[in-house]
Parts: structure tokens; C-alpha cells; sequence
């Protein structure tokens, strides 16, 4: 049995159906993907990803790579660069697969930078490998690690360890004599809830860029959705099942072992080995597990369990292309919106302050761009996003925005979120033919782990990953309850689109029940109902 039919638990159910199991999975949604979705809802000649929309992480997991998911219709885009940061004087940092073009990029804010950043590209050539491997597999990672570590003293050891727990403000200082390098980097720890202050955010920031640097930031062809077609079509073709509609209420236990679930309807769902949950920890152990079967000091770490930043979005529908002032943005899938790192800093301190940002860093998605299919030639399916904190105290806009995100204060951020891509691209707000906003109440609406708006099931700060991951002493899928294992994004190694959690859930209930085992039990239920071996 598994909880949500997002792209951990599918992953997870596919895995479970290749050993031979039989595997259900049961979404409260009506359909499946969780935060892998689109629609037309924007306008009907437009795609519109709900909540995702680029997979560079995807595109470097081997474990969807080892699904083969391109046998099931799976097609991926890439726009003609990765990423673009451009500036309101009309300077542009670059991004692209290849690395020459971003290093002279950085090189038109800096001489030197360019080299700078090959070096920065030879140490994650030679530590790609097994960075991957420690990422994508069950925590800890023991060899993984250990080849690791053999090549970061290779890479300069001690010095090199200390440029990743860097803050990516001071890494950036570091590296690079311009903003140019500076702004890659800082813009990509934002993806996270990491301010450039933040220690560890140079070290996120160096790994999603040169995620991008090597895979690119691809898109599935026809929408985010095409990736959860293919893993349910995968799923299907071995006898696996998705029932949509269907809200679990309650992990049922018995003799300390999860034994089934019981819907919203009531129904009791039963699981002979296992279950798998692809929900956040606080919707695991404060709502579907009685607090009488979890440990004292488990529900006293999980008050103090730590979300992401809230976030809201919005989609547009545009008559034409942005008419940036940089015009190398115009061949980016994905742009940073901030005027510097200063801005960046004050934005993430508006944050910590609880204040709504008056001028938000954008992460801005050009779909169009990177996949033709998604609106008509000489169009644009576009978005934007911030992140916005939980609780609002005030707002730095002086708009009267107080976080109730009722349908007044949802315009005024979606209108300020216009005036902000404004700077740097003067004009855009003539284009829009329709727009979509997504505040946080309605993306947890639309996908309950998405809490509060909240993306990455929790903070990617230091002090939540790896063996503190969801709370101090685990970093692995088991739970206190036998036959229960945590398979989404709230699991090491946390959020993006790359199966991680899921896989890592499903091997730790095979490891429980080994494919010999499982057989051997088939067979003696076989002989019970029947008195002969079928």
C-alpha cells in the first residue's frame, strides 16, 4: 500500500511491482502527480504546469533513469540555455550546457571569471560520480562517501570541504571578481529557502548549478505531467494500481505494525507487508499514526521540525515573448529576478522577518521556450514564483498585505510580482493575456504536502539534512512502526523531482521482504487456500 500518488510513491510502487509484489496506491487528489501537474486552466491554447516544471535533479537521478521511462512515452525539452540572470543595466549572467558560453558570460563581468569557473566545473567533474550516488541512495551512503572523501583530498581536501559549507555570499567573494558568477550561484541556493547568508547555501547553490552546467534544466514534452503519465503507465504494465479520490485518514496499526489504512469513507484497506507514505512527516506522525504507537522524544523532535518558505506562484498566458532588456534572457528556460546579491539578501531578511518582500526574487519559467508544444508559435506559457514567509507580520510593500491571501491580496502580490519582472523587462505586463494565481492556501489545496506552500517538504538548511532529516537520529524510510516506511520529500535526501525518498522507501520494505521471502510467502497462502501448491 502507498500514500500518495506522487512521484516518490510511484516510484516506490513501481519498484514494489518489479520484486513481484502487488502494490496499490491511493491519492485524495483526482488525479495523480502530486506536485507534478498541468493543465489549461490559464487558457485552453496554453500548457500550464501546476507546480514543477523543471527536472534538472530528474535528469541526473539513476533511479529513474533505471525505470526507463522513455519506453513509456517520456520526452524531455531543453531550452536553448538553462538559466539566465540579467540585471536592470542590461548585463546578463548565462547558464548553458556549455561551459565555454557560460564562462564568457561571467567573463563580460570580469576577466578571469570565466576560468574561475571552469575550475569550479573540473572539481564537480571529478566528484560528479559519487556525489550522485551519495544523493540517490539510502543515508548513509558508506561507500559512496568513502570514494568521496578520497576524491575531495584529491580536490584539495580540507579547503575544498570548507568552500561548500561556505555561505554562498562568501563563497561567490571567493571565486568570483564579478557579479556575474556570484549570481549563478546565489540565485540557484534560493531555489531552496537558503539565503546567501545561510551556511551551506554555497555548497547547494555550486551543486544545482552545475547540475545545470551537465544535464541542463529539462521539461517534459506536453507538461509536467507527461513524467507521472509515464511512471502510472510503467505501474499499470506490471499489474500495479492507482485509485484517485481516495483520502486516507489513518495508518492503521496493530501489535506495533502497520497492517492497512482506512479512508475518508471509511473503508479499511489492508496491507500484507508493507506501507509507504508519501507525505510529509507532521501529516505522517501528527495525523495518520496515533501518537500512542510513536516514541515521546519522536513528537517532541516533531514540533520542532522546521518547513520551507511558503511560496506563491503565478501563470501567465502571453501574446508574445518577454521583451527583455537583456536579450540573451530570451533563449533561458529558467530567469533569476533580483538586482544583485544585496537584493537577494534583503529579500531573504524581509523573510526572516516575517515581512511579505516589496521587491521578491523571481524564479521565472519560460516554457514555451523550452518546449514548443506548450502554446502557439509566437507565444509564451510562462510563470513566476517567491517565497513568502508562513506567518506574516507585515508588509514591506505598504499594500496592506496581512497573509490571509484572500482574493485582494492575492492581486496585489500577483501585481507586484508584474512589476518586478517589469524592471527587467519592460513592456511584459502589455502581453499578458490571462493569468492564474496560486497562493498558498490553494497549493496545499491542490497537494496537501505542498503545507502552507511550502515545496521541499521541509528547510534544506544544514540543520534538517542528512541524519537530521526530518528529525534528529534518522535519515532513513524506517519509522518506529514496523511495516510503515516515510517515502516522500520530508525523507533524505528531501525535495526536487528524483525519486530519491521513494526508491530508498521501497528498497528498505524489500530488504524486510526479500523477492525468495515473498514467494515462499505466496506459495504457502496458495497451499492455505487451495491444499496444493498452484
Amino acid at each position: 500500500m502507498v500514500i500518495g500518488a506522487g512521484p516518490n510513491g510511484l516510484v516506490a510502487a513501481n519498484l514494489l511491482a518489479d520484486a513481484g509484489w502487488s502494490v496499490e496506491v491511493l491519492e485524495e487528489q483526482p488525479e495523480p502527480g502530486g506536485a507534478v501537474r498541468h493543465d489549461r486552466e490559464v487558457d485552453p491554447e496554453f500548457v500550464s504546469d501546476l507546480f514543477s516544471s523543471f527536472y534538472p535533479l530528474a535528469a541526473a537521478s539513476p533511479v529513474l533513469a533505471g525505470l526507463r521511462l522513455e519506453d513509456h512515452g517520456l520526452r524531455w525539452s531543453h531550452a536553448p540555455s538553462v538559466l539566465a540572470h540579467p540585471l536592470t543595466d542590461g548585463s546578463c549572467a548565462i547558464l548553458d550546457r556549455d561551459v565555454d558560453v557560460t564562462a564568457q558570460s561571467l567573463d563580460a563581468f570580469a576577466k578571469g571569471d570565466g576560468d574561475a569557473w571552469r575550475r569550479l566545473h573540473d572539481v564537480w567533474q571529478d566528484l560528479c560520480p559519487d556525489i550522485v550516488d551519495a544523493l540517490f541512495t539510502p543515508f548513509p551512503p558508506v561507500r559512496a562517501t568513502a570514494r568521496l572523501a578520497r576524491r575531495l583530498r584529491a580536490a584539495g581536501g580540507l579547503r575544498m570541504a570548507r568552500s561548500l559549507a561556505l555561505p554562498v555570499r562568501r563563497m561567490g567573494e571567493e571565486e568570483f571578481s564579478g557579479d556575474g558568477g556570484r549570481l549563478l550561484l546565489a540565485g540557484n541556493a534560493l531555489h531552496a529557502d537558503l539565503a546567501p547568508e545561510s551556511a551551506g547555501s554555497g555548497g547547494f547553490g555550486w551543486l544545482m548549478a552545475m547540475l545545470g552546467q551537465t544535464y541542463g534544466f529539462p521539461v517534459p514534452v506536453g507538461g509536467a505531467g507527461a513524467l507521472i503519465q509515464a511512471l502510472t503507465r510503467r505501474l499499470e504494465s506490471r499489474g500495479g494500481r492507482v485509485r484517485c479520490g481516495q483520502r486516507v485518514n489513518q495508518i492503521v496499526v496493530a501489535g506495533g505494525r502497520a497492517v492497512g489504512v482506512r479512508t475518508a469513507s471509511g473503508d479499511m484497506v489492508a496491507a500484507r507487508r508493507a506501507v509507504l507514505a508519501d507525505v510529509s512527516v507532521p501529516a505522517l506522525y501528527g495525523e495518520l499514526v496515533d501518537a500512542d504507537h510513536l516514541p515521546s522524544q519522536l513528537m517532541d523532535d516533531l514540533r520542532r521540525f522546521q518547513w520551507d518558505f511558503a511560496t506563491l506562484k503565478v501563470d501567465w498566458a502571453l501574446d508574445a515573448p518577454v521583451p527583455w532588456q537583456a536579450p540573451q534572457a530570451a533563449r533561458a528556460g529558467t530567469v533569476h529576478l533580483a538586482d544583485g546579491m544585496d537584493e537577494l539578501t534583503r529579500f531573504a531578511a524581509q523573510i526572516a522577518m516575517r515581512q511579505v518582500p516589496d521587491r521578491p526574487f523571481l524564479l521565472f519559467g519560460q516554457m514555451t521556450t523550452s518546449d514548443p508544444s506548450r502554446s502557439p508559435q509566437g507565444t509564451e506559457s510562462a510563470w513566476a514564483y517567491t517565497h513568502i514567509p508562513h506567518e506574516v507580520r507585515s508588509d514591506a510593500g505598504d499594500e496592506g498585505i496581512t497573509g490571509s491571501w484572500d482574493a485582494t491580496e492575492q492581486e496585489r502580490m500577483a501585481d507586484r510580482i508584474e512589476r518586478q519582472v517589469e524592471r527587467f523587462a519592460p513592456g511584459f505586463r502589455s502581453q499578458i493575456r490571462a493569468r492564474r494565481v496560486l497562493a498558498p492556501p490553494t497549493l496545499q489545496a491542490l497537494d496537501d504536502n505542498l503545507r502552507n506552500g511550502a515545496i521541499n517538504g521541509g528547510t534544506t538548511a544544514l540543520h534538517q539534512q542528512l541524519f537530521f532529516r526530518p528529525v534528529p537520529g534518522t535519515g532513513r524510510p524506517e519509522t518506529p512502526v514496523a511495516g510503515l516506511f516515510l517515502a516522500s520529500a520530508s525523507a533524505h535526501p528531501g525535495g526536487g523531482v528524483h525519486g530519491a525518498p521513494g526508491a530508498n522507501a521501497a528498497r528498505a520494505a524489500l530488504r524486510r521482504h526479500p523477492p525468495g521471502l515473498v514467494r515462499a510467502q505466496q506459495l504457502l497462502m496458495n497451499r492455505d487456500r487451495t491444499g496444493r501448491k498452484r
